[in-house]
């Protein structure tokens, strides 16, 4: 597969996964998880889900991108900008989320990493936007 094709494929496989990641507390929380995974997502500086719509709308550019849909260089760019955001929002909420908010879930000892998790994944997109960049001779 070519590399031009490569990295903005990448891009939206790390979008997916940021969806994916921010959909599992509602698989793990076993009572009341309505209640527990709004309180988990509501208590740190940014609500995390705002990061999820910004890797929902950057997998959609960087798809047309890599169609070539739209302007390779320029879905780059936007997947670089949205990408950084998804990444800064996220780190910024499981750096402020309380600890007690995650122990106090009935939920496996496995969620006290869903959200370092979670900012690991969205690095993802950035990442790969830049390598996009890259092999497109921007960089």
């Amino acid at each position: 597969m070519k590399q031009t094709r490569l990295a903005p494929l990448v891009g939206v496989v790390g979008c997916v996964l940021v969806l994916v990641s921010l959909a599992v507390p509602y698989g793990l929380v076993r009572t009341a998880p309505a209640t527990a995974i709004g309180t988990y997502y509501g208590e740190g500086a940014l609500n995390p889900l705002v990061g999820g719509m910004f890797a929902l709308v950057t997998a959609i550019v960087l798809a047309a991108g890599r169609d070539e849909r739209t302007d390779p260089p320029l879905a780059a760019g936007v997947g670089i900008a949205l990408g950084g955001f998804t990444f800064v929002v996220t780190a910024l909420w499981a750096v402020t989320v309380p600890q007690q908010v995650v122990f106090d879930m009935d939920a496996p000892a496995i969620i006290t990493y869903h959200r370092w998790a979670s900012a690991a994944v969205a690095l993802v997109i950035p990442v790969a936007s830049l390598w996009w960049s890259r092999t497109l001779g921007l960089l």
